[in-house]
């Protein structure tokens, strides 16, 4: 049993993540156009017929640009939230909208799909994690803050596409004005580099094979020191760019037994008697 994953494209330009088996499969967001959707699912030799659902974790543009033609062509149901949907102009048939609660997973084919709330400057947000047959793959960008939520799900996970959008120093000195760097790097904007690296050390899913780092900044971030920070602390999980400019491969997930840390060994003092 195993789950595939992709990136179709990831950055401030747009965001669009596949992850399926054989038979059924979802996107989350659909932050590019439907027609470069489908040509990068073909690119890929990924079926749409095989797609049920797209879930939106926020209705911020790079997030949902695509879906109204989406949904409207294939007839694709939209799990999205009445405060995201609310808050953004999307005109979705009514008929293929369905709502979601954080915490109750839903049944999509032979996929379960967790919603959880996350932390960033958006109506509703959530991210999502996917499991089929024991094989739990996570989807989380757009975070401000590495959360109690975050890490509970980050550490079921055997593969996971995670947000390190900027480098710290890069922002600090960079060009953006403060409103922004602020705005950026508070508790409602994104996960930098760093903050991504330590949910990695800190919480390591013991089965974590594959880790895509997803949303770099174009200004404030480079693929190359976002990869190197996290190839020197990977073992064995391969670490992959997540592009703004094209789709990754398709990995093939394979899910293994997560292993319980082995608890520290308690130092035995011989008691002296009187």
């Amino acid at each position: 049993m195993s789950l595939s994953i992709a990136s179709l494209n990831s950055g401030s330009n747009g965001n669009c993540y596949y992850v399926g088996n054989d038979k059924d499969a979802i996107l989350v967001d659909a932050g590019i156009s439907c027609r470069e959707i489908e040509k990068r699912l073909i690119r890929l030799k990924l079926s749409i017929a095989t797609i049920r659902a797209v879930f939106i974790s926020h209705e911020h543009i790079d997030h949902i640009k695509g879906i109204e033609v989406l949904s409207a062509k294939f007839r694709l149901p939209v799990y999205i939230t009445q405060p995201m949907l609310g808050n953004s102009s999307l005109r979705l048939d009514n008929q293929l909208v369905n709502s979601f609660k954080g915490f109750e997973p839903l049944q999509i084919g032979s996929l379960q799909v967790h919603p959880f709330p996350k932390m960033h400057d958006a109506a509703d947000p959530y991210s999502f994690m996917v499991e089929y047959s024991g094989v739990k793959v996570g989807v989380f960008t757009d975070i401000g803050v590495v959360c109690e939520n975050l890490i509970r799900y980050f550490k079921q996970c055997h593969a996971a596409i995670l947000e390190a959008n900027y480098d710290e120093d890069m922002l600090e000195n960079g060009r953006y004005p403060y409103h922004l760097k602020k705005r950026i790097s508070g508790d409602n904007g994104h996960l930098s580099n760093r903050q991504a690296v330590e949910l990695l050390i800190n919480h390591r899913p013991t089965a974590l094979s594959h880790l895509l780092l997803a949303h770099l900044s174009k200004e404030n971030n480079t693929p190359e020191i976002a990869v190197e920070l996290f190839q020197k602390h990977a073992g064995n999980t391969q670490i992959i760019h997540a592009s703004r400019f094209n789709e990754t491969e398709v990995y093939r997930i394979v899910g293994k037994p997560q292993l319980k840390p082995k608890p520290k060994p308690v130092k035995v003092v011989q008691a002296t008697l009187f």
